[in-house]
């Protein structure tokens, strides 16, 4: 008796679960929707033998923005992008360098630095993400 009540709950349990995570996901596009702001961010990247960077250049939608990729880069890497409501700001560099490598990555919004990573070593993934100004 009581193993059947314990799986009758667990199943309801499960079941919620799934129900709120769609939910969460729904409300999150529909915010999306509703903040239609858009903000420019400026990504920087410095450093030695980087050999790529992705970044959010503004595509998709906030929980799945599009991602565009620049292979071997010419440092100092500039980039100005228009993002939209609550999508966050990221920039990626990659690089692998049997000398260590050197990477450093930063995010400024209207001459403000809202994220700035560092990294160094053979294998290096210095990533920067900031919030949406929009939403703070």
């Amino acid at each position: 008796m009581h193993r059947t009540i314990r799986a009758a709950v667990c199943s309801v349990a499960v079941a919620g679960l799934a129900l709120g995570l769609s939910s969460c996901s729904e409300a999150v596009d529909q915010v999306d929707k509703a903040v239609d702001e858009t903000y420019e961010v400026t990504y920087e990247v410095t450093g030695k033998n980087v050999d790529s960077i992705e970044f959010h250049g503004g595509g998709g939608k906030a929980t799945e923005p599009k991602i565009e990729s620049v292979s071997k880069p010419e440092l100092p890497w500039t980039k100005t992008v228009k993002l939209r409501g609550i999508m966050p700001a990221a920039v990626m560099p990659v690089a692998a360098d049997p000398e260590g490598a050197q990477v450093t990555c930063k995010i400024t919004y209207k001459g403000k630095v809202l994220e700035k990573q560092s990294a160094k070593g053979l294998v290096t993934t210095g990533g920067c993400t900031a919030e949406s100004p929009v939403t703070g």
